[in-house]
C-alpha cells in the first residue's frame, strides 16, 4: 500500500460532503441546515477536518467564514473529483427490483418495526431476489449503526444526535393512546389513569417512562408494576388484566386491529406529538437502489410523491 493510500485510509469519507456544504455555505449552522445535522455535529465533522488536513480550513470573519488557501484549492479538486465518482458508481448503475440482486440493511425500532410488517411483505414481493436485512435499533444505537455503516437506512423515532452528513425526513407525526383490554372500562381518565397499574416497555430496565414527568406537573402519580423488553409482549401482558400501557398512535392501531381484546383511548392529558424519521448516509444518497427502498417507505407512511422531491439538498 503507498503512503498516499494509508494516509487516506485514516479519513472519513463522510466529511468530504461537509466540507464541501461548508464552503459553499460559509456558516456552519447553514451548513448543518443544509445537512440536516445539529450545530454541534457540524462543528465536530469541522474540527475533524482540520485535525486530518492540519489546516484551519475556515476562519471566522464575522457570522462568515473564510476559507483559508488550503481550502480552496481542496474544494477546486474534491468538487469536480466527488462528483465524478457519483456519475461513475451511481450514474451506470440502474435498479430493476424484479431482476437485481441487492441487499438493503435497515435498521428499525421495535415498535415500528410492528407496524411495518405489511410493507416488508411487499418490497419482498417487488423485488424477490433482493435481500432485506432488519437490525434492531432504537434513538441510542442509531447513530453508532449509521456511522459504522453497519446499516444504510434507520427509521422510526430518533433525536438529532446523528452523525455527520446523514440526511434526515421526516415520515409522519402522530400522537399517543392508552392500550388496555378490551373488557375492562373505557375510555379511561385521569384518575382511572393513575389508579390502575401499568406495564413499560423498557429495554434498559428502568420503571421510568416520558408519562411521568407529565403526570408530576399535574400532581398525579401512576404505578407501573411491569417493565418488558419488546413491544410484542404487550398483548400478552394486558390481555385479561387491568394494566395499561401507553405507546404511539401507530402501534396501538395495529394492535388492535390484530387482536380485538384490546383497545386504545386518548390519553386523558396533553403529550407531544411523536415524530418519525428515515434517516440515511449520505454516500447512498444518489445509489439507484437504496433511492428505490427509500421510495418505498416514504409511500408506505402515506407520503405519494416521490422522495427525491422531499429529500434534503445534496452536497455539491
Amino acid at each position: 500500500m503507498t503512503q498516499s493510500a494509508a494516509d487516506l485510509r485514516r479519513l472519513d469519507l463522510n466529511l468530504l460532503p461537509v466540507f464541501l456544504v461548508l464552503m459553499r455555505e460559509r456558516n456552519v449552522t447553514r451548513a448543518g441546515a443544509a445537512l440536516s445535522l445539529s450545530q454541534p455535529a457540524t462543528s465536530a465533522a469541522l474540527a475533524r477536518l482540520r485535525a486530518f488536513f492540519n489546516d484551519p480550513l475556515f476562519v471566522a470573519n464575522g457570522r462568515r467564514l473564510e476559507p483559508t488557501p488550503r481550502a480552496e484549492a481542496l474544494c477546486s479538486e474534491l468538487d469536480p473529483a466527488l462528483q465524478m465518482v457519483s456519475a461513475a458508481i451511481f450514474g451506470s448503475i440502474p435498479f430493476e427490483p424484479t431482476t437485481a440482486n441487492h441487499v438493503f440493511h435497515l435498521g428499525c425500532t421495535e415498535d415500528v418495526m410492528l407496524v411495518c410488517r405489511p410493507m416488508f411483505r411487499a418490497m419482498r414481493r417487488a423485488a424477490p431476489k433482493c435481500g432485506i436485512v432488519i437490525h434492531a435499533a432504537n434513538y441510542r444505537t442509531i447513530p453508532s449503526l449509521l456511522e459504522s455503516g453497519e446499516i444504510g437506512t434507520a427509521f422510526g423515532y430518533m433525536d438529532d444526535s446523528l452523525p455527520a452528513n446523514v440526511y434526515r425526513r421526516v415520515l409522519g407525526r402522530g400522537g399517543f393512546r392508552v392500550l388496555r383490554d378490551a373488557s375492562t372500562p373505557g375510555p379511561v381518565d385521569l384518575d382511572m389513569f393513575c389508579a390502575r397499574p401499568h406495564v413499560l416497555v423498557t429495554p434498559r430496565g428502568d420503571l421510568r417512562g416520558f408519562v411521568d414527568p407529565i403526570l408530576e406537573k399535574l400532581g398525579r402519580h401512576r404505578e407501573i408494576r411491569v417493565g418488558v423488553p419488546d413491544y410484542g409482549l404487550l398483548p400478552h401482558i394486558i390481555r385479561g388484566t387491568e394494566m395499561l400501557c401507553t405507546v404511539n398512535s401507530l402501534l396501538a392501531e395495529v394492535l388492535t386491529a390484530d387482536d380485538a381484546d384490546l383497545a386504545a383511548d386518548l390519553p386523558p392529558f396533553e403529550t407531544q406529538q411523536s415524530t418519525m424519521h428515515m434517516a440515511w448516509r449520505a454516500t447512498l444518497n444518489q445509489d439507484p437502489a437504496e433511492r428505490w427502498m427509500r421510495g418505498r417507505i416514504v409511500e408506505f407512511f402515506g407520503r405519494s410523491e416521490d422522495v427525491a422531491a422531499d429529500e434534503n439538498p445534496r452536497p455539491n
